[in-house]
């Protein structure tokens, strides 16, 4: 079951006892500060936790696998996400 913006809110609420329009805020200025930077081109690294890092793509060849005709696909940035050790340590139950 995926964890969604609205548990993370309630769960601020609950474990920090901030009120549930200022847990919303928070939340949302913080993602809101990743999304910006994230479109800036710049990495994200949140210690224990992992880090976000834009990548730039090439431009490549594909098919549209309805008519089998051939593309061009163009240059594109994407974010990806690398665990830290500690982070998947927790997911595969290591001590760390």
């Amino acid at each position: 079951m995926a964890l969604t913006k609205e548990k993370i809110i309630n769960n601020i609420y609950h474990q920090v006892g901030l009120s549930k329009n200022q847990s919303r805020a928070v939340i949302e200025s913080l993602l809101e500060i990743m999304k910006k930077r994230l479109g800036d081109g710049d990495n994200i690294l949140i210690s224990g936790f992992g880090k976000f890092e834009v990548k730039e793509k090439s431009p490549r060849r594909g098919r549209n696998p309805q008519t089998t005709e051939d593309l061009q696909l163009r240059a594109r940035r994407v974010v990806v996400f690398k665990t830290s050790g500690v982070l998947r340590n927790k997911i595969n139950n290591l001590k760390g």
